[in-house]
């Protein structure tokens, strides 16, 4: 295993760890060369996952992304990278137990979402914020409102807030892909986060 410092290939195990879910081992590395550490991970190699974008354009489902919009929503919210990672893994997880090879970025979006909401209620409004393109405080205020609602309550509703933003953007002539960047994608959410802080967070 290449180090990511130097380069040098001479590398020994210091720690393994399996994922909750069993089907990741995580390991610690230590270089031979330079002694810097760094984290692999092994998984066995699955069927590619297709994400059907709002667009109707498709890609293949990239963990790497979804991490990238929870780090985002997690900044400074003392949360630690493994949990972070932990939450990736087990929204990954639930997506390949349906036993699909297809899924939707809405999909992805809404786990994503459901997962930030139990584990800090800051995280889950910046995500959403994004994620669900908040266009003025009323909206902003109904999300928070949903988080004091029970789990089951958010999923009767008619129609939910990423369907009222796309209907906003098609009223505009705005492709949903392109409202909020022409690199977007739909369940890595991309600018700055309505809010920030510092304090709270739950990690474990």
């Amino acid at each position: 295993m290449r180090c990511p410092f130097c380069g040098d290939e001479d590398s020994r195990v210091v720690d393994s760890r399996d994922s909750e879910s069993g089907d990741v081992i995580r390991r610690r590395r230590e270089c031979g060369y330079c002694s810097r550490r760094y984290t692999t991970y092994e998984r066995v190699e699955e069927t590619p996952l297709l994400v059907v974008k709002r667009s109707g354009a498709e890609e293949v489902f990239a963990r790497a992304k979804l991490l990238n919009g929870l780090l985002r929503a997690c900044e400074k919210r003392h949360i630690s990278l493994e949990r972070i990672e932990r939450v990736a893994d087990e929204i990954e997880g639930e997506l390949r137990c349906e036993s699909v090879h297809q899924v939707t970025s809405v999909e992805i979006g809404e786990l994503a979402l459901r997962h930030l909401r139990g584990l800090d209620r800051v995280a889950y409004i910046r995500f959403a914020s994004v994620y669900r393109q908040f266009d003025d405080i009323e909206e902003f205020q109904h999300e928070l409102a949903r988080l004091d609602e029970p789990d089951g309550v958010q999923a009767t509703d008619d129609q939910s807030p990423h369907d009222d933003a796309a209907d906003r953007q098609a009223a505009n002539g705005t492709p949903p892909d392109d409202a909020a960047g022409s690199h977007s994608t739909d369940y890595e959410p991309v600018g700055q986060p309505a809010i920030t802080g510092s304090n709270g967070g739950h990690d474990s």
